[in-house]
């Protein structure tokens, strides 16, 4: 993904990028090679970003991926092998995940997705708790195609598009939506032309920025807790609990050893099938 040159550019960090752009600051997801898979170290730079975002930079925080899309989702080479069995340290690392996603929503600036190609899985989670999500009308959004969760991903889906939708998500590997239906959904704000995605969130920060920077924090508070009164955080802090016991699971032990047998292109080949859209077309 191309873009103009940034006023500044920070470069202390090797999987993600700062980028300053007068009121709006960027973080680049940046691991193109790996289609921005979420890997452990690009996370705990993400943390270490996000926190030094709160005195540094732009009031605006804005997200986005570096090459053909936004995010493939967690790095399966870390998480998607077999290993013994440890359910307290898998429910703690998924928590962990969490805990980082909800640095967001806690954040005291407003933070923008800029959602471009794919936007899969672990980066459809991080997007649920951003403030504001702009797609490009091509963007691919959806779950893994390998089916070894036991409910991460969709029930933070539900906050957004409710049950219904949340579920016919979760029920077929690999489904996904496009950026048009993301905004009829509710997951996503505005889809727009893929080459007028990243003007359209300078556009939009610009704006917000008018609003001076503790009117904009005491309003993102008060709506967010409105979004807890109706149960969002107890929401995520049941799915960590309820994948971690999924993965103890004989058929997705199953899996997970197909993945080191046959690898990681075959089994996912063998789980492809078409979006549910298509229903809509026939």
């Amino acid at each position: 993904m191309t873009t103009e040159p940034a006023d500044d550019v920070r470069r202390d960090y090797q999987n993600i990028r700062i980028e300053h752009e007068g009121p709006l600051t960027w973080i680049v997801l940046d691991r193109p090679d790996k289609a921005n898979a979420l890997s452990t170290e690009l996370l705990d730079e993400f943390t270490d970003a996000l926190e030094r975002s709160k005195t540094e930079g732009g009031p605006i925080l804005a997200i986005r991926g570096e090459g053909k899309g936004f995010c493939s989702g967690y790095d399966v080479g870390q998480v998607g092998v077999p290993k013994r069995a440890d359910p307290v340290a898998d429910r703690a690392r998924l928590q962990r995940n969490l805990d980082r996603f909800l640095a967001i929503w806690d954040h005291p600036k407003p933070v923008i997705a800029a959602v471009h190609g794919y936007c899969v899985a672990g980066g459809s989670q991080m997007c649920v708790f951003t403030d504001v999500t702009i797609v490009t009308e091509t963007a691919k959004i959806g779950e893994p195609t390998i089916p070894i969760g036991g409910g991460y991903i969709a029930p933070l889906w539900a906050t957004l598009v409710g049950p219904k939708r949340a579920k016919e998500i979760a029920f077929v590997p690999g489904n996904s939506i496009d950026g048009r239906t993301a905004v009829e959904w509710g997951w996503a704000n505005h889809a727009v032309p893929d080459d007028h995605l990243l003007e359209s969130v300078r556009s939009l920060a610009a704006r917000m920025a008018l609003v001076p920077a503790d009117v904009l924090a005491m309003k993102k508070l008060s709506i967010n807790r409105a979004m807890e009164a109706m149960g969002m955080r107890q929401a995520t802090a049941a799915v960590s609990d309820a994948d971690a016991l999924l993965h103890l699971s004989p058929d997705v032990r199953d899996v997970r050893e197909r993945i080191r047998a046959e690898g990681l292109k075959n089994v996912i080949a063998s789980f492809r099938v078409p979006a549910t859209t298509d229903l809509s077309t026939r």
